[in-house]
């Protein structure tokens, strides 16, 4: 037998059994009742409240109905659409449907039954009242509801509620009389196997008998006083069934702060424990190459850029290692920034590496590096997958003698025959990109004995309270400006009827010497509807732009890398007027002549993804146009998404929507990193208020008690060893 109650099989819980627990198993991950107690209601339905008939309508979620039967017909036999009845001798098994009318004196409805048919028959009787309870539906011009739940008629004297059972830690505790019932997540496998929303209610009522008396506070009393928080036992109750709108509130409020204290706590506890351990390299001096640089540079700074190269600085010279997340727009200057980190290094006798996710990214950053390296002496070099074997070996000798200053470089810097004289920096770019035990190879090239200093740099604006969660370990810097020039990008939508207008200004802007991004989604490289629209799309406007005069380049997945650089290159050289192009060109394309991006099928894309493409664009002097073109029929969602592109250019606006409209872990770029910890209850969307009173009382904590030894903090620490709370250090192979 289990050790307590909640580690008990979930099969032993009346009305499971073998074959419903293997079914909760791989539905839900439900294999305990202590994680059944923890799988909570993500909607309640008040069902204190009655429709009258008359008043049902089939846009409602759902409608309760007290009616009394008035007749049943049952369709079967030789014509399921001719009524039979249950005294011609009919076998219930070869009834196909049954038909309960029933009346409340404002109107008549029908119920309507494919399965369970005998038992209902036998059951609703006419002139019998009953409850009805479900989704109405209009057919044949009239209103009637499948399957829906019945129960008897409330009787007018007063019934006990359910009882716990008495258990060692807890005495018997009625269930709260609410009126409100929980809706659980379900699937049509859980509904086929019989696991309705009622038989979901019965269970929980089961589990928290069985396993409530078990569940021990995880919270200490000084942190429930001073955030006024419920204890756990009642917010348990009351999150299954509330005993009213108060309590459900309370009960919520107390689980979400739960949920995300102890995600902020184990990662703030890696963050303060590292700040008081771990030796960085102290960097006390910028250099003789930076002042060059800073002094050579064609632009001022932004003050964004000043106030964040000020707290990288801070960072290298305080003896400790910075691990540092550097947020900017599309276009802020970020590249600049890195620049300058990696000459701080330079200037106190280090080596820099910089590493992107991808080639054509890798390239960029090298183009635009030897700009800004070249008053300064210091030496650069480019290391990728594809580079040659003679380049190779001299990259490898220069980094291993110290002549090489800064490298820039994809995967090909992990590889182990990489060695360095005395990596000094490391920045990442794009990070979420990058595998954890990819970048912790990078980490063990230190070769100095201390780990490098790391800055981790992503144009994919990260909402505040997800920034917080993801890299809840390292210190967030933000570049809230773009520099000074560049000009708004303007965002227009058009549909389908509009193609001809289109192309007339494409036609308008090529003429005045102007190139132009053509994308098509291309969400899964296998789906040939994509590969279709893109070859249907290619066609169209190789008609519509006939060579000569114009000239169009192409640039897909499937093609080589070889394929795709030469087309690249073409468009980026001026070669061709336009690069029509899957979401591949999304991440570092800077081409400065290019004025429009025309994005086909605009509906498909995510709203970080959408703001990434239109930052292609922008990058000259000139006004630059960004035109998203969808179908007629949008839905609500993808129609809101639109509106905002063409409302806002602010990547943080955009990106806290889209995690309101998408959840945390479909974010562009987010989805591999995944949450630190699964939360059951908590949303990052939605409780950014919850998350930073966490935060702080997270903060409080550690600033007295940095390792939790304290005897006021006992359950801090036992809570924070359980294994859902190992979290890999992420500050050590950032």
């Amino acid at each position: 037998m289990a050790q307590n109650g909640l580690d008990t099989d979930i099969q032993f819980l009346p009305g499971v059994g073998p074959k419903r627990a293997e079914l909760l198993r791989k539905e839900l991950s439900v294999s305990t009742i202590g994680e059944l107690i923890r799988l909570y209601p993500f909607r309640y339905i008040d069902k204190s409240s009655f429709v009258r008939i008359a008043d049902a309508r089939p846009d409602m979620a759902y409608v309760q109905i007290r009616a009394r039967v008035s007749h049943v017909e049952l369709y079967g036999g030789a014509s399921s659409k001719e009524a039979v009845s249950y005294s011609d001798n009919l076998k219930f098994n070869t009834v196909r449907r049954m038909s309960v009318w029933v009346s409340d004196g404002t109107g008549e409805m029908e119920m309507v039954f494919f399965k369970g048919i005998k038992w209902m028959y036998d059951r609703l009787k006419p002139g019998l009242e009953f409850v009805f309870f479900g989704k109405p539906a209009a057919f044949n011009g009239r209103i009637n509801v499948v399957h829906p739940e019945v129960d008897p008629a409330p009787q007018p004297q007063h019934q006990n509620p359910p009882q716990f059972q008495n258990h060692p830690q807890n005495s018997a505790q009625p269930l709260p009389e609410g009126t409100m019932t929980g809706v659980y997540q379900s699937t049509e496998r859980l509904k086929n196997g019989g696991v309705t929303g009622k038989v979901m209610n019965k269970l929980m009522e089961a589990a928290l008998a069985k396993g409530l008396g078990y569940v021990e506070e995880t919270l200490p009393e000084h942190i429930m006083r001073r955030y006024g928080l419920v204890p756990i036992h009642f917010a348990l109750r009351n999150i299954h069934f509330p005993k009213d709108m108060a309590s459900l509130e309370k009960a919520r409020y107390r689980l979400k702060f739960e949920e995300l204290f102890y995600l902020q706590l184990s990662l703030l506890k890696q963050k303060y424990v590292r700040s008081r351990e771990e030796v960085g390299i102290r960097m006390p001096k910028v250099g003789e190459a930076f002042n060059r640089c800073y002094e050579s540079l064609p632009f001022p700074l932004t003050g964004a850029q000043k106030r964040v190269i000020t707290e990288i600085r801070d960072d290298m010279k305080s003896g400790r290692q910075m691990n540092r997340l550097l947020q900017g727009d599309v276009g802020s200057g970020k590249t600049m920034v890195a620049v300058l980190t990696a000459l701080i290094a330079i200037g106190n006798g280090f080596q820099a590496c910089i590493m992107a996710p991808t080639e054509v990214l890798a390239r960029q950053h090298y183009k635009n590096i030897q700009k800004f390296l070249a008053p300064t002496g210091v030496k650069s070099a480019l290391l990728t997958g594809s580079s040659r074997v003679a380049e190779r070996r001299e990259v490898h000798a220069g980094l291993e003698d110290g002549s090489i200053g800064i490298i820039v470089g994809t995967h090909a810097l992990i590889e182990d025959n990489v060695q360095f004289r005395n990596l000094g920096l490391a920045i990442i770019d794009e990070q979420h990109r990058f595998g954890v035990e990819q970048r912790s190879k990078l980490w063990r090239k230190a070769s100095c004995g201390a780990p490098p200093h790391v800055l981790v740099m992503t144009a994919t604006p990260i909402p505040r309270t997800l920034a917080m969660t993801l890299y809840g370990d390292l210190d967030v810097s933000v570049i809230d400006e773009l520099p000074p020039g560049r000009k708004p990008v303007q965002t227009i939508h058009a549909t389908e009827g509009k193609r001809g207008a289109m192309y007339r200004f494409m036609r308008d802007q090529i003429s005045l010497g102007r190139q132009i991004f053509v994308v098509y989604p291309l969400i899964f490289e296998t789906e040939k509807l994509d590969y279709q629209s893109l070859e249907e799309g290619i066609e169209q406007i190789a008609k519509a732009f006939p060579f000569p005069p114009y000239k169009m380049a192409v640039v897909h997945g499937k093609m080589t890398a070889d394929e795709k650089k030469f087309n690249m290159d073409a468009f980026a050289a001026g070669r061709a007027d336009i690069l029509v192009a899957t979401s591949v060109i999304e991440v570092g394309v800077d081409v400065p002549n290019a004025s429009v991006m025309v994005i086909e099928s605009a509906e498909r894309f995510g709203l970080s993804q959408l703001h990434q493409l239109r930052g292609r664009v922008g990058r000259g002097s000139e006004k630059s146009y960004c035109v998203l073109m969808t179908g007629h029929k949008l839905s609500k969602e993808s129609k809101h998404r639109i509106e905002l592109m063409c409302a806002t250019e602010n990547g943080f606006e955009l990106a806290e929507e889209d995690m309101k409209m998408r959840g945390p872990g479909d974010l562009e770029g987010t989805q591999q990193s995944g949450l630190p910890i699964s939360l059951n209850i908590a949303s990052l969307a939605k409780d950014g208020l919850i998350l930073n009173a966490a935060r702080m009382a997270a903060e409080a904590v550690l600033d007295d008690d940095p390792t939790l030894s304290s005897d006021r903090n006992q359950l801090l620490r036992k809570e924070l060893r359980k294994d859902k709370y190992q979290i890999k250090d992420y500050s050590k192979i950032s």
